[in-house]
């Protein structure tokens, strides 16, 4: 069921300009809760969800603007908040409420299924591969005892799935990008440093699931890992020390950018939120802007 605000809640969409080191207030809204911005490939729409819904806004808008234009999803199932944009801006693929993975076109159109059917199993989108041909997601297993969630690439082509993780860690955010090589690895957060839940930090690793490394090591829970097109940064949601899972409606969570390089970070903003604000890739495509969302205190 689709999320909702507390009474008197607003969501807030920004634009953050790394070379200025400021923030864009593009939209606000008191009657939708809106989450998880895309960046379109050209570089001029944001694409959001909010109320199972699918909607997109020029990146340039203000608040006085801004205008939402709804995307079709024809008859399928609520959306939740992983959704993604192919590299050629045709199709945003969604993960809806029944579990599955759905190809949408913005302009309208067929919407088709591209996730299996594997019984009592949910797909959770994060990511594409550059070329369009992957998809990463974080699928959600239940045995009848324990809750198990790891990362899958799922091949555009019908090809056979690839399970890089298997392990009772929560692993979630998992999402293509650059790597040291110059190759595409996969980014991820993952319990599996602290070995509770609680201790959330990030890591990346290559598409077969081996050289996985640790990216960030702080008493802060880091939280769905965002490598710029570049490669050259990587931004995040960081949530108090301690802090179980992604939870919505949090003070003190920050949006954070960090170096693989270096391994070095900074905070760029301090929101209220968490839940909502950045589980999707959301780098414009000239690596210098991002998009996230914040919501007013309750």
């Amino acid at each position: 069921m689709a999320r909702g605000f507390r009474p008197g809640q607003t969501a807030t969409l920004w634009v953050y300009d790394l070379g200025h080191d400021t923030a864009h207030e593009v939209f606000t809204s008191d009657a939708l809760l809106f989450e998880a911005p895309n960046w379109t490939p050209d570089g001029r729409s944001l694409v959001v969800n909010g109320d199972g819904r699918l909607f997109r806004v020029a990146a340039d808008a203000t608040p006085a603007t801004a205008e939402l234009q709804e995307i079709p999803l024809g008859d399928i199932p609520e959306i939740n908040n992983d959704h993604v944009v192919s590299p050629d801006g045709e199709v945003v693929y969604v993960s809806a409420e029944d579990g599955q993975l759905y190809a949408v076109p913005i302009a309208g159109g067929r919407v088709r299924r591209v996730s299996h059917e594997r019984g009592d199993f949910h797909h959770y989108l994060h990511g594409v591969s550059s070329d369009g041909s992957t998809l990463a997601y974080i699928g959600l297993s239940w045995d009848g005892v324990a809750r198990r969630t790891n990362v899958h690439l799922l091949p555009l082509d019908g090809s056979a799935e690839a399970q890089l993780t298997d392990d009772d860690f929560q692993d979630d955010g998992a999402e293509f990008g650059p790597g040291p090589d110059g190759a595409e690895w996969v980014y991820f957060n993952s319990e599996r440093a602290g070995g509770a839940a609680g201790h959330a930090q990030l890591f990346r690793m290559r598409p077969d699931g081996t050289s996985v490394t640790q990216l960030t090591d702080d008493a802060r829970v880091n939280w769905f890992p965002h490598p710029s097109p570049d490669g050259a940064h990587v931004v995040y949601v960081s949530y108090p020390a301690g802090t179980e899972g992604h939870p919505e409606n949090v003070a003190d969570v920050r949006i954070r950018l960090t170096s693989p390089a270096s391994g070095t970070g900074r905070d760029l903003a301090t929101v209220f939120g968490g839940q909502g604000a950045m589980n999707v890739g959301s780098w414009a495509p000239d690596s210098r802007r991002f998009a996230y969302v914040s919501y007013s205190e309750v």
